[in-house]
């Protein structure tokens, strides 16, 4: 009984003496660190120490320049050295810092103050205007950019509420509106919004003239207005701008050379038109059968269903599972049936039919199918989903 005794003893003591030699009293500290230019010191250490060598805690310094960690109570220095200091140097001191047990120490070090600023060479005290003037230049920059963002932020707005005019008129009016009086509240819309986008993009492109999508924002807005000429001036002006720069935006080429195109076909200037149409295709290939389609309306608002049929079948060999395409398609050539006197038929041009009932196919109770059996039915034809259409090119 007694071995067994003495092995419990045993046992216990191993198992208290650790927890014993755990219960020291300890307090805290935590503080921000501030370099000479007045922004966070992300690196470095910071030492409490009670003489030269003998630090008795260290901390690294954030990223943010925060610090923080448990210390022995006492009076210290409170010491900050570069990564790169030596153990025997420093580069800043806090004299007669307190740490008391269950407490916590706050104690920044700012190295922009007076006195540390008096202490420097007069060759550092040169550096550092130079930095502190670079950084208010980087600072005002930053805030230029972050308002231009905004701006963008908004005029991006503008554009879709500009296009989204004639449901808003629509919803304003109420269901016992007649269709002109919706279309002239839709153009009321349209006309506000596009002013006030073309307003902020004056002052931003005036502001920094060296940002293309300012210029292509503004181009958009003069467009919306039917200013066409400084449409074209402002599209081109982004494009001069891509063309140098070291980090060209497809995005930014696609906008500015089909609000181009859109610009020369608003003018009736065709082959313009196309070649614009086609250069935003090629600068921004993910985004050529929104061009293409967007050509194909604008000729289709302008009468022009030669070059709509041609810009339907550019959009259609990039993306032919969009029924529109083929409407429109059908639309522009419709223009060209001839009526045969002895059957009483019209007589649909080729390529004619077959894009009406591909249009039918895709979308059999789409917004256009009752003109387009209408068309079919005025032919005889009866309406089938055979057509084939062209391979995705």
């Amino acid at each position: 009984m007694k071995r067994t005794f003495s092995v419990w003893l045993t046992l216990l003591a191993l198992a208290v003496a650790p927890l014993l030699a755990q219960e020291k009293p300890m307090g805290k500290i935590h503080g921000h660190v501030t370099n000479p230019v007045g922004t966070a010191q992300g690196s470095g250490t910071v030492s409490l120490s009670t003489g030269p060598g003998d630090d008795k805690a260290t901390f690294s310094v954030s990223a943010t320049g925060e610090y923080s960690g448990d210390a022995p109570p006492g009076t210290y220095t409170v010491v900050f050295r570069q990564t790169d200091t030596p153990k025997d140097k420093q580069v800043d001191h806090i004299d007669n810092v307190k740490i008391v047990v269950g407490q916590t120490t706050e104690q920044d070090i700012d190295m922009s103050r007076p006195d540390y600023i008096k202490t420097m060479t007069d060759e550092q005290k040169k550096q550092l205007e130079e930095i502190k003037s670079k950084n208010s230049q980087a600072l005002k920059a930053n805030e230029v950019i972050k308002r231009l963002n905004a701006d963008l932020k908004q005029v991006a707005q503008d554009v879709h509420d500009a296009d989204a005019a004639s449901a808003t008129a629509a919803q304003q009016l109420g269901a016992s509106a007649t269709k002109p009086a919706i279309e002239a509240k839709a153009q009321e819309i349209k006309t506000q919004k596009f002013t006030d986008a073309e307003s902020i993009m004056k002052q931003d492109t005036a502001a920094k003239p060296d940002a293309s999508i300012l210029w292509s924002r503004l181009g958009q807005a003069q467009l919306g207005l039917k200013e066409y000429d400084d449409a074209v001036t402002s599209f081109k002006k982004a494009l001069d701008l891509e063309s140098t720069s070291k980090k060209p935006t497809a995005e930014v080429q696609g906008l500015a050379e089909s609000g181009l195109g859109e610009s020369y076909a608003r003018q009736g200037k065709v082959p313009e038109a196309n070649e614009a149409y086609d250069a935003a295709a090629k600068a921004n290939p993910t985004a050529a059968g929104l061009y293409y389609k967007n050509q194909a309306v604008i000729f289709f608002q302008m009468n022009n269903s030669q070059a709509q049929v041609a810009a339907a079948d550019k959009a259609i060999s990039v993306d032919p599972t969009n029924a529109l395409l083929y409407y429109l398609k059908g639309q522009g050539l419709v223009g060209n049936a001839t009526f045969d006197t002895k059957t009483n038929k019209i007589v649909l041009p080729p390529g004619c039919a077959e894009a009406y009932q591909k249009y039918l196919e895709l979308a059999p109770t789409g917004p256009y199918a009752a003109d387009a059996k209408g068309v079919l039915d005025q032919a005889s034809q009866k309406v089938t989903t055979t057509y084939k259409s062209g391979k995705k090119s």
